[in-house]
């Protein structure tokens, strides 16, 4: 499995995508529909019809790369759709690529020591 730093943004086009577009088209729908700059070395995450197929494009500095995911069985639970796509960050795309559904899952209070207390 790839892994990302949590300080990279994950933006997801929520409406499904043709997955026979490739880097340049991807890289346009990520300027177009999304507004963001495909050269940002962020995330963007597009899903097809079915919901079993998952295309991240990014770019590494030297050039776009782009991850492939085909499941076998189940589909990928995105978040809610919005009008374009929608933001999320590292641990959630974790969770959605390992199969979990975001949308029944619950998170915890966790204890978190306020800064200067000993």
């Amino acid at each position: 499995m790839l892994t990302w730093p949590p300080a990279v943004r994950v933006f997801v086009h929520t409406p499904p995508t043709d997955m026979r577009r490739g880097f340049d088209r991807l890289a346009c729908m990520v300027q177009e529909i999304l507004h963001q700059d495909p050269l940002s070395g962020h995330l963007f995450v597009f899903v097809n019809r079915r919901g079993d197929r998952m295309k991240i494009l990014f770019w590494d500095r030297s050039g776009f790369a782009l991850f492939y995911k085909r499941l076998e069985e189940g589909v990928f639970h995105l978040p809610a759709e919005d009008e374009g796509g929608v933001e999320i960050d590292v641990p959630r795309l974790t969770l959605i690529l390992e199969g979990l559904d975001l949308s029944e899952a619950r998170q915890h209070k966790r204890f978190c020591r306020p800064i200067g207390v000993t």
